[in-house]
């Protein structure tokens, strides 16, 4: 169990874990020189064997409002210190405010310095405390008074906390690995050491890792948790990690990064949709209005996007975007505060639903439902995806995209494509994309394939059919080439398409040539006949005929796909009749001699060596011949009887 504290500044809250816990947990020179908690602090007091407990002292004074919030990271567990002397004060309340806004709703109060005050105070502040704790989650919490200097009600707070602890029960690890880094050093014959609260799966020794947003590869040399040696850890834990690999040192990572698993690598995340909560007592919010943003361990600077409006009143809830100046690392569910761009004031905060929006297209209703549904699936705990995914079937025609949403999720995908089955719906997978969709969807994307096809058909009657790629690109631009090839062959498969090498085509399609090329042809065959085993050329045929050497080009392979000519080289177009007859000759040759030679085969057709060569070669290619050294041997004598 990691245990947070919160509280204004000089109440007491590291001296009350230095007592409960034997640990001083300022560390820094100036801190001790002060008396003030300037970073984050940590203690890991022995409980029992089988019992994990852990600190995290967390600055009170406003200055250092940001090392709070790094250091609230991860908590799961809330001592919230307030002092009998002063009762609750501003940073109490902003503590609270923040603790709110990070979903923790878990914890006790200690009300310290009750050795400086009488009763009638004691009361007093009780009723402070329960009043400030009303309209929160912490609502009806413990309070336990305490005294650091005389030790009253030390034992019963001790109590209260190794009790909780005990009864806590390790969390289930869920997803992949995920580690806020709150602190990195380098420590001599180990090398770079981060330390930080794994939010969620596993990590052990020998691990790869990804350092995020450098994006660099780590293998994990050793690791301690709660400040032990082991050689694993999991979410929830207090973690440091022992870092090795190419390009790795002190500057390959800061307090703010991440190490997640492999499996979470992604582009560096700029953008963040959200939903968005304003604080009660925040000024109204602008549509793009600069802001501070803490997520995790870091605060960035940036502005924020109302999706839903332009403006956002004191304690309303809207979708928006958080558009930020550096990269980030973030999954659904995540937690964030927003600040006013001095530091100075909490504004509110909300929750990260997606990591990677589109550019456009964004305040769609669509889209907005989409989030919506994200937003949902945000509340429950542990994570489940099921409102976004049932959302996605009933909207979206081109389906949703399994990879991305794991990613987002820090989900697997095979887990999605269950739940996705018990909604009714189906999922096409392929090595790189795997894409869910409602019976409906499929069926009209099938039928969006079908007449394209048919559309095609109709404006290139020339054509055997619609090459795959071509056909995917104009009946569903907006999904992945090997999904749309799934429908394809699924659609083959079921003899309403069939395939005729790279095309596929209506079944009966019948390929003919439109009328102008039909009256081309007429004019370009008598000049191919008559020469039909040296016929003329591309270029030759467009010089006489005044014509554009494409044009020519595509009616005489229009004409080949009808069997009328056959395309030895890329400008070479010869009769059917003629090739039939040349490949009579190489039958005639190779009985007489048991081969085909070159030469042999020129003298006979009456042409040039060179073209007779080009013309055994189209033979090879096509299955008719295959070549032995320096000759051929028929290879298929049924091609051309």
């Amino acid at each position: 169990m990691i245990v947070g504290t919160a509280g204004h500044v000089d109440h007491g809250k590291t001296a009350l874990i230095q007592r409960l816990t034997g640990i001083d947990t300022d560390r820094l020179k100036e801190e001790k020189a002060r008396g003030l908690t300037i970073e984050p602090g940590f203690a890991y007091p022995e409980v029992a064997d089988d019992v994990e407990l852990g600190f995290i002292d967390v600055p009170g004074h406003v200055r250092f409002l940001h090392h709070m919030l790094a250091g609230s990271a991860g908590v799961d567990t809330v001592l919230l210190v307030v002092a009998a002397d002063d009762g609750v004060m501003p940073q109490t309340r902003e503590h609270l405010q923040i603790l709110t806004l990070l979903g923790l709703d878990r914890g006790l109060v200690a009300l310290t310095k009750v050795d400086r005050v009488d009763t009638e105070r004691r009361c007093q502040v009780r009723k402070e405390i329960a009043t400030l704790l009303a309209d929160t989650p912490l609502a009806g919490a413990p309070i336990v008074e305490v005294s650091s200097h005389s030790g009253e009600g030390v034992e019963a707070l001790r109590d209260r906390l190794w009790t909780a602890a005990a009864a806590q029960h390790q969390a289930t690890a869920q997803g992949h690995f995920r580690l806020a880094v709150d602190r990195v050093f380098t420590k001599t014959g180990a090398g770079l050491v981060v330390t930080g609260t794994a939010f969620a799966g596993q990590v052990a020794q020998g691990d790869e890792v990804r350092l995020v947003p450098a994006g660099l590869k780590a293998r994990v040399r050793g690791l301690r948790r709660q400040h032990r040696d082991s050689r694993w850890a999991q979410q929830g834990d207090r973690v440091a990690l022992n870092l090795a690999g190419n390009h790795i040192d002190r500057d390959s990572i800061q307090r703010g990064g991440w190490i997640v698993a492999e499996a979470l690598e992604t582009p560096p995340l700029r953008r963040l949709d959200v939903q968005l909560r304003l604080l009660d007592g925040a000024p109204e919010l602008k549509h793009w209005a600069a802001i501070h943003a803490h997520l995790g361990v870091t605060r960035l600077s940036g502005r924020i996007a109302l999706l839903e409006g332009q403006r956002l009143a004191p304690g309303e809830h809207m979708l928006g975007q958080l558009v930020l100046d550096a990269p980030v690392h973030a999954c659904l569910g995540d937690r964030f505060v927003i600040r006013d761009p001095a530091g100075r004031l909490t504004l509110g905060g909300g929750t990260v639903l997606d990591g990677a929006p589109p550019r456009r297209g964004q305040r769609r209703p669509e889209r907005l439902a989409w989030l919506a549904a994200l937003a949902e699936c945000a509340t429950i705990a542990p994570l489940d995806l099921t409102p976004a995914l049932r959302e996605g079937l009933h909207r979206r025609p081109v389906g949703i995209d399994l990879h991305a949403l794991a990613r987002n999720a820090n989900a697997e995908v095979q887990a999605l494509v269950e739940t996705v089955k018990s909604l009714g719906g189906e999922t096409l997978t392929t090595a790189q994309a795997a894409r869910s969709f409602s019976a409906e969807a499929i069926s009209a994307l099938e039928t969006r394939l079908l007449d394209t096809v048919a559309a095609n058909h109709q404006r290139e009657p020339s054509m055997l059919g619609t090459e795959r790629a071509r056909l995917i690109r104009q009946a569903m631009p907006a999904l992945p080439e090997a999904t749309g090839r799934q429908l394809l062959e699924r659609l083959i498969e079921d003899g309403k398409l069939e395939a005729h090498g790279p095309f596929v085509a209506l079944p009966g399609h019948q390929v003919s040539l439109g009328e102008e090329e039909e009256a081309l042809w007429a004019r370009l065959e008598p000049r191919i006949a008559a020469t039909p085993f040296q016929p003329p050329r591309v270029r030759d045929l467009a010089t006489s005929e005044h014509l554009d050497e494409d044009r020519i080009r595509e009616v005489l392979a229009a004409c080949a796909r009808l069997g009328r000519l056959y395309q030895v080289r890329r400008d070479h177009f010869y009769p059917a009749e003629a090739v039939a007859e040349m490949a009579a000759t190489v039958h005639l040759l190779e009985r007489e001699h048991g081969s085909i030679r070159a030469a042999a085969f020129r003298d006979r057709i009456g042409t040039g060596r060179k073209l007779a060569i080009h013309i055994l070669e189209f033979f090879d290619k096509v299955g008719f011949t295959r070549r032995v050294g320096d000759e051929r041997v028929i290879r298929n004598a049924e091609i051309w009887p």
